[in-house]
């Protein structure tokens, strides 16, 4: 089962972000999952996000700020400089990490801005595996 994102969030997500592109998408599925491992809670739940600062990479971080309610003005959205794409969420003694494939990361750089749409609704209905490694851990206190 490959747990495609809803329409009707792509959908309001493309309103919030301005257009759909396979970032936007990617960030989606991130958050997505990490609600689902660690339980959405707009206030408790933070991320790390390691991606490069200019677009189309940074777009991820829109998708990951739609779903998930962490924000930048909430101050629970750290954002680092990374030619990898990845994302931490933590909430509570819980971590998460996904870091998107280097395989992927590269053909979509190299992604025709007239496929962009297409290969955004491709990869809203393939599974999360196949586009991340996924880590999860608890803090050790």
């Amino acid at each position: 089962m490959t747990n495609p994102v809803p329409k009707r969030v792509v959908d309001d997500a493309v309103r919030f972000h301005g257009h759909l592109g396979p970032f936007l998408i990617l960030g989606l599925k991130a958050g997505l999952f990490a609600n689902k491992i660690l339980g959405k809670d707009y206030f408790r739940t933070r991320t790390i996000i390691e991606t490069e600062p200019n677009p189309p990479c940074s777009c991820f971080v829109d998708g990951i700020q739609f779903i998930t309610g962490c924000t930048t003005g909430k101050r629970n959205v750290e954002l680092r400089n990374s030619r990898s794409l990845s994302a931490l969420f933590i909430k509570d003694d819980k971590k998460l990490r996904l870091s998107l494939k280097s395989d992927i990361l590269q053909n979509l750089k190299s992604l025709s801005p007239k496929k962009s749409e297409i290969i955004a609704m491709e990869l809203s209905k393939r599974h999360i595996k196949e586009l991340f490694d996924i880590e999860e851990s608890l803090n050790k206190k």
